[in-house]
């Protein structure tokens, strides 16, 4: 799939953002919108501007405005006349009407219903969900802390009570929840103690493990199985889909070569 559809991600990036985008700052008339902050988030790693402080996005936009400041300057000294210029629009116009072109034969593929079903027969090991639990937990520094709170907890405190007001890890505000997991998540110490509990029990020794001592609830558990039909059509659909869109391409691409005038040097 990145083989045929990702090859000009700028471009689709920036096309995409150009119909209902944020404005941040406007230029001599022209507005600064998602579309000049994505391109240059473009070049730095894992950038993320929502997340980023409110002195990262003021430097952002800056770049932002500055860039659009040197463009219309570079716009007013002739530069879209330079043959360069119109050789490099000429690319980009080919690459992005590529991307679309092909973004449109791949929405065009349409698949039976019988040859998901067959793919789901013929492929039940890619569907199988292991066993996981949905369990709490309360994270202690040493070990006398963690047995001082299962004596609370035998004694009738409530687990998410003590989760909240003494656990030192992150899930301690939320009553220590950790949500379903299979046992692959967590360490093993951890899942070992966890998946060995019975559904609504504790416990009754600490947990060690590299981040400290664990006193464990188990909420729930949902045994190994299969994912269903229903469940994994959209990822069988998907996966065929591209199967079928690379055939294709495949096949496209060796007609217009055996068309076309190729000299490679």
């Amino acid at each position: 799939m990145k083989k045929y559809l990702i090859g000009s991600t700028v471009a689709l990036s920036l096309f995409a953002t150009t119909v209902s985008a944020k404005t941040f700052a406007t230029v001599n008339g022209s507005d600064i919108t998602e579309r000049e902050i994505g391109a240059i988030l473009q070049v730095i790693p894992g950038a993320n501007f929502s997340q980023m402080t409110k002195e990262q996005k003021t430097k952002i936009i800056d770049q932002a405005i500055e860039k659009k400041l040197l463009g219309e300057k570079a716009l007013k000294e002739g530069m879209e006349k330079e043959p360069e210029f119109q050789e490099a629009l000429k690319s980009v116009k080919r690459d992005l009407a590529l991307e679309l072109w092909m973004k449109k034969q791949f929405e065009a593929i349409k698949l039976k219903d019988s040859e998901i079903k067959d793919f789901y027969k013929k492929n039940k090991a890619m569907f199988q969900k292991p066993e996981t639990v949905k369990a709490k937990h309360i994270l202690l520094t040493t070990e006398a802390d963690a047995k001082a709170v299962i004596k609370e907890l035998n004694g009738g405190a409530k687990f998410e009570d003590l989760a909240k007001t003494k656990s030192t890890g992150p899930s301690g505000p939320s009553g220590g929840d950790l949500g379903w997991f299979d046992k692959k998540r967590m360490v093993k110490e951890f899942s070992d103690a966890a998946f060995a509990l019975k559904k609504g029990k504790y416990t009754k020794k600490p947990v060690k493990t590299q981040f400290g001592y664990h006193v464990i609830l188990l909420e729930d558990k949902k045994p190994a199985g299969n994912v269903s039909l229903e469940e994994a059509k959209p990822r069988i659909e998907q996966s065929l889909k591209v199967k079928k869109f690379q055939e294709n391409m495949k096949k496209m691409t060796k007609k217009l070569r055996s068309n076309a005038d190729i000299s490679i040097k």
